[in-house]
């Protein structure tokens, strides 16, 4: 099994464990005489199965992301490296979004508002930044696709 299919499939189950703690949730009363629209035991079977299944595949997803390297790193590397980047990208937005907001004075004797940075430099930055980060994820798109699963 390749990677990318492990991966697809985690997050499947990831879904479905969710779906079924809601059904099991809805199947935890009902009213004296009535008969749940589902059996809880049933669902709980369903739930140790998926959550076996879920852990085996977590667990084949790291030692393959351990133990696959690409230029001088491991994808474990990697997924850090973009999962960094995406918080720092998205930081500096922010601050962007602040820092280019303009603000209206009614009258000439209001206080002068003026950004602190270059909204221009800093946009250039995130560009670069943004580039990186799409290069990174193709990178691992790439190993995740040509990669199979130990």
């Amino acid at each position: 099994m390749k990677l990318a299919t492990a991966l697809s499939e985690r997050a499947e189950l990831q879904r479905r464990i969710s779906e079924i703690g809601t059904r099991l949730n809805q199947n935890a009363k009902v009213q004296e005489g009535e008969e749940p629209s589902e059996a809880p035991e049933m669902l709980l079977e369903e739930l140790d199965r998926s959550v076996k299944r879920l852990e085996e595949l977590i667990a084949g997803i790291n030692r393959t992301n351990s133990a696959t390297v690409h230029e001088g790193r491991t994808l474990t590397d990697l997924l850090a490296a973009r999962d960094c980047l995406k918080l720092r990208i998205q930081i500096m937005r922010d601050f962007l979004n602040h820092a280019s907001d303009k603000v209206h004075r009614m009258t000439h004797t209001e206080i002068k508002i003026r950004s602190t940075v270059s909204v221009a430099e800093v946009q250039k930055e995130v560009d670069a930044l943004s580039k990186e980060l799409r290069q990174c994820d193709e990178r691992i798109q790439e190993l995740n696709w040509t990669t199979e699963l130990l």
